[in-house]
Order: C-alpha cells, then structure tokens, then sequence
C-alpha cells in the first residue's frame, strides 16, 4: 500500500518512511505544506499520515482543501495539537484519526491498516482467497496452512490484489502502488512479480485481464 507522509519535521519524517517502509509499506514524504497539497493530484495514495504545523499551508486547510476538492483517502493527522479542540477540529475537518506526537511507530501502522481496511469495505484484519490467507500486520501469507516464502515486493503486490478483489486492476496503477518516488522501476516489473507469484501460488490464482490488468481468479 502507497502511503503519503506530509512532516516538516526531518527527524519525524526519516522515521516514518523507513520503519513504515520496513513494514511493508511504500511511503513518499513530503517537507511542506504546498507540496502536500498537490501530492494527491499526482498519485494514487491509500492513506495519508499529515503533520498540521507546516511550512507554506496548515495541515488543516490542506485537508479541507482536499475534501472540498472530492478527495477521499484515508487521513491519518499527526500532530503535537493535543488540545481536545484541536482534536475535533481536526476530525470535523475530514480526518478520518487522530494521533499526537510522540508516538509508537507500530501504532500509526496499526492505524493506517485499519484505515486502509474501512476504506475498502473490509472489516476483518485477515484478507482471503480460496486456500489463502494474508495476514497484512504479521506480513505473512498462508496457502493450505503452509507459510509461502514471498519477497517484499511480492506481498505488496498480494496485499494489493486481494484488496482489491473482485476488480481488475490496471497494471500502471499496480506499479504506482508498488514503487514510490526516485524508485528505480523495469519496464515489465509488475508482470515479473505476477510471474512468480504465480509460480508460488498456481497458475489460475491470478487472471490476466488482456488490454485493462490484473484481477485474482476463481476461489475454488
């Protein structure tokens, strides 16, 4: 899952792109208020994690920006504004959480997949398919009870598929989920992936869509 971090603050935010990249996630951070407001316009992100206290534009206006705008992806405000009227202004400005500063990194990861979950209509931790299992906190895929030996790269694309199930998904829009910003990416790494994970998973797991994608095949 592709997540925005919009920090001014240097430390805070190497901290957030590397430990949420270690679990699992691709991350894009950005320093300032102007650049985070057209982040959106340019990405498809899964969840946002927004500082407030920001150069150029106020997280909150950024955000307000970005309901006026349609924008409905998941926001997570990080801020050291731990007034309670800070905290409601900030959920009545369209955040859909809450967390102030200092915070445990497994917290806001916790936070984010939870957020992540309700945007797709799913209420279990656990995503399924058929014979598989897919645990997106402990990074681990099951297929008849047997833990499969994935890379990185490979549950992200899993995790992304089964998401989104029931839909095809366009390979350009898989790759900009897989790789963030100054990511070196191949000209066929999405279809690489598919590849092996079918090899890994069986050949009918994921169904090619010709001309529009990816989208996983039957459960039986």
């Amino acid at each position: 899952m592709r997540i925005l971090v919009v920090e001014d603050d240097a430390l805070i935010g190497d901290g957030l792109q590397a430990g949420l990249a270690q679990l699992g996630f691709t991350v894009d951070w950005l320093r300032n208020g102007r650049d985070g407001l057209a982040a959106l316009a340019v990405a498809p992100y899964d969840a946002v994690v927004l500082d407030l206290g920001l150069p150029g534009i106020d997280g909150l206006d950024i955000l307000a920006a970005w309901r006026r705008a349609g924008q409905q992806v998941p926001v997570l405000v990080l801020t050291a504004r731990d007034a309670l009227s800070d905290r409601v202004g900030g959920l009545d400005a369209g955040a859909d959480d809450y967390l102030t500063k200092p915070f445990a990194l497994v917290e806001v990861a916790a936070r984010l997949r939870a957020l992540i979950r309700r945007s797709h209509g799913q209420g279990a931790p656990l995503l399924c398919h058929g014979k598989l299992v897919y645990d997106p906190t402990a990074r681990r895929a099951m297929l008849d009870g047997e833990v499969l030996d994935l890379t990185a790269r490979e549950l992200a694309l899993l995790e992304l598929l089964l998401a989104g199930k029931g839909r095809v998904q366009p390979r350009a829009l898989l790759e900009e989920k897989l790789y963030g910003w100054g990511e070196e990416v191949g000209s066929n790494a999405v279809e690489v992936h598919i590849h092996h994970l079918r090899k890994k998973l069986g050949s009918d797991f994921i169904r090619t869509v010709r001309g529009v994608g990816y989208t996983l095949g039957d459960e039986a």
